[in-house]
């Protein structure tokens, strides 16, 4: 049944549309064509233009590079005659080939031919060649043209051409002949191109022919990463994650901790929830009272006062010294005092026999060793002084200087000996007698705090005094 004419047109329409896109993604092998052509003359030749037809027969050896032989019959007059001509070019050509849009390529082409002049006028000895050409000479042969798809198989094709070769005959001289011709090319054993990973890359020019799918490539098929945190670019959510940082699956970045510095960047990965800190991830502490700023409440405190794990001063007697500064820490309520926490004329210390009751037991908060250190902090120094002159006022008591780790591994029984000793040594050259003083390490045996943050460690990690019974 014969199809109506919307039904061809539709038809024409469908293969149209698919055309272009089938006709681009192909790799071709033989091309075979017909076209007719004119040729334009040397006007050193005597000849008038001619038309003529053209074969070819074309082998394709990559993907964008052709060869292929032809040959050119015309049919030129001489000018100045009735006599008959005939010229024939056989060439050979190297073409380069190149996509454009969708169904278009172009290319140029370059090679080297013979071009053959004959007439019955030519006959003789020499051969009379007064009104055109004779005989046969090498040519130089070159051009540009375009390929448009019919079909994936069936082009339409359009050549400009130019061959440069010397006439022969007794007018022997160098002549320049030029034409165009339009035909139809049959792309024999051509196959469609693959792009098994559909990247955009054909297989035949992919040079990472398993891209995962999504990811962007570069003209070579390949994967680009911008940001070289190995999650390829179309993949990656956060295209323009810092160099170094660490990143998940999706490409963004990880903060273990919170802190708006990514792992990998982060030089303290485990800040607690809250602190404030630097470019580096690590916590800030603006008055140095080992409580991190943000998390501190009273970040403004002095310098070598005792904090609580808030990061606020206390004052025990509440006469306005704080604890840790305070050299008179157990000074009776309403008492005048200097700025010492002392009352006026009485030396520091002197009015610890409360402080240095038996059985009493004293955490000097101030005194807070560094971790994995036994060097007593300059802050801490106030306090021993202050202990020290109560303890040089009342020699019929004796104490024992006891020392505790903050829970961490590296908080041995050892390395608390040793700082129980450096208190006692401390104590000894502020004229404490020996026989005043007993010094011991603890070790984790007694936390206070069994918090795993930087809050509870500092708490647990102190120095007490314990009064000893009298003898």
């Amino acid at each position: 049944m014969p199809f109506s004419r919307c039904a061809r047109l539709a038809l024409l329409s469908a293969v149209l549309a698919t055309t272009p896109l089938a006709a681009q993604q192909r790799r071709y092998l033989i091309e075979v064509g017909a076209a007719g052509s004119y040729l334009s003359f040397d006007s050193k030749t005597n000849l008038t233009g001619g038309m003529g037809g053209v074969g070819r027969l074309g082998f394709w050896l990559l993907r964008n590079i052709s060869v292929e032989g032809e040959f050119g019959t015309y049919a030129p007059k001489a000018k100045v005659s009735d006599h008959g001509w005939k010229a024939q070019v056989y060439g050979g050509s190297v073409l380069g080939n190149l996509p454009v849009g969708s169904s278009i390529s172009i290319f140029v082409r370059a090679g080297y031919g013979v071009t053959n002049f004959d007439s019955d006028i030519c006959l003789g000895t020499p051969p009379r060649s007064i009104f055109g050409a004779c005989g046969s000479s090498g040519a130089l042969l070159g051009g540009v043209g375009a390929r448009i798809a019919i079909s994936p198989t069936i082009m339409l094709r359009l050549d400009g051409l130019a061959s440069h070769a010397s006439s022969g005959g007794t007018n022997s001289s160098s002549v320049t002949n030029a034409g165009a011709s339009a035909g139809l090319s049959l792309m024999l054993g051509s196959k469609p191109l693959t792009d098994g990973d559909k990247d955009g890359v054909f297989d035949i020019d992919d040079q990472c022919p398993d891209t995962p799918l999504g990811a962007l490539t570069d003209h070579h098929g390949c994967p680009t990463d911008t940001d070289g945190d190995d999650v390829f670019d179309g993949l990656d959510r956060c295209p323009t994650t810092p160099a170094g940082a660490t990143v998940n699956e999706a490409g963004c970045p990880i903060d273990t901790d919170g802190d708006n510095v990514p792992d990998g960047l982060d030089v303290c990965p485990n800040t607690p929830a809250g602190a404030a800190v630097n470019a580096k991830g690590c916590p800030e502490d603006g008055d140095g009272d080992g409580v991190a700023d943000g998390l501190d409440r009273c970040p403004a405190t002095p310098a070598g006062a005792s904090v609580d794990q808030l990061g606020c001063p206390g004052d025990e007697d509440g006469d306005r010294v704080l604890d840790g500064l305070d050299r008179c820490p157990r000074t009776p309520a309403g008492s005048t005092v200097n700025a010492f926490g002392c009352p006026p004329g009485v030396p520091p210390g002197t009015e610890g026999a409360g402080l240095l009751a038996p059985g009493s037991k004293r955490n000097l908060t101030s005194v807070q060793f560094q971790p994995r250190s036994a060097r007593i902090p300059a802050a801490g120094r106030p306090a021993l002084d202050s202990l020290a002159s109560a303890l040089k006022a009342h020699p019929e008591v004796s104490v024992e200087v006891a020392a505790y780790g903050d829970g961490t591994a590296g908080e041995t029984q050892t390395l608390t000996q040793l700082r129980a000793e450096a208190v006692r040594r401390y104590l000894i050259t502020q004229g404490v007698p020996l026989q005043q003083l007993v010094a011991r390490g603890y070790g984790n045996a007694e936390l206070l705090n069994t918090a795993a943050d930087t809050v509870a460690r500092n708490q647990n990690r102190r120095i007490e005094i314990h009064v000893l019974p009298p003898d």
